[in-house]
C-alpha cells in the first residue's frame, strides 16, 4: 500500500502477509480523500478508524496532519503494526485492540469523522448496527460524518435515516452518514 498525499506522499508501507486485511485500493482511497479535502481541515479534526486493519486510512490522515486519531481493530497483529508504523510516521495514534461493537458500546468520546471498513461479507444487519450505534450513542460532533466502506453488493444502507450520499470506486463503495 502507498500513501496518496500529504507529508508522506508516495511512501510505500508493507504490511506483514499474516495480517487478515483487505486494504482500501489506491483508486478508492484517492477518491475518498479528494472528497474530504473539500470538506474538512485535516489538522483540526478527530478521527475514529474502525476495523482499521493495516492502518491504511489512518496513515493517510497522519500524512495530512491529523493529530487526534483512534484506530480500533480486534486483531493483535493489526494493532501492533499500526502502532509501530504510526510512530515511524511521527503520528500520534491511540491504538485499541477491541471488537468494534464492544468498543462502540462503551466509548463516550465524540469524533468529527468516523471511518469504518468492516469485512465486505458482513451481513446487512451488522452494517446497520454500526450506523445505529454511532447515532444512538451520539458519537459524532455537530457537523461530523460517518463513512462506511463496503462492497457494491451491500445495498440497504441507502435506506438509513442518516444516509446522505454514496460514492463508488470499482467494487468499493463509500456510504456517508450525518445528522
Amino acid at each position: 500500500m502507498r500513501i496518496i498525499s500529504g507529508k508522506y506522499k508516495s511512501k510505500r508501507i508493507i504490511a506483514p502477509k499474516k495480517l487478515p486485511i483487505r486494504p482500501t485500493t489506491d483508486i478508492a482511497k484517492e477518491g475518498l480523500f479528494n472528497i474530504l479535502n473539500n470538506r474538512i481541515h485535516f489538522q483540526d479534526i478527530s478521527v475514529l478508524d474502525l476495523f482499521s486493519g493495516s492502518g491504511n486510512i489512518t496513515y493517510e490522515f497522519i500524512s495530512r496532519g491529523t493529530q487526534n486519531i483512534t484506530a480500533v481493530d480486534q486483531h493483535y497483529g493489526c494493532v501492533k503494526f499500526i502502532k509501530e508504523t504510526s510512530q515511524e510516521l511521527e503520528g500520534s495514534v491511540n491504538t485499541i485492540k477491541s471488537d468494534v461493537f464492544k468498543y462502540l458500546e462503551k466509548v463516550n468520546t465524540k469524533f468529527d469523522l468516523i471511518f469504518a471498513d468492516p469485512p465486505y461479507d458482513f451481513s446487512e444487519e451488522l452494517f446497520e448496527k454500526i450506523v445505529q450505534l454511532v447515532f444512538e450513542n451520539d458519537f459524532l460532533e455537530e457537523d461530523g460524518v460517518l463513512i462506511i466502506e463496503h462492497s457494491k453488493h451491500t445495498v440497504h444502507l441507502k435506506n438509513h435515516t442518516y444516509f446522505t450520499e454514496e460514492r463508488r470506486y470499482g467494487g468499493s463503495v463509500f456510504s456517508f452518514f450525518s445528522k
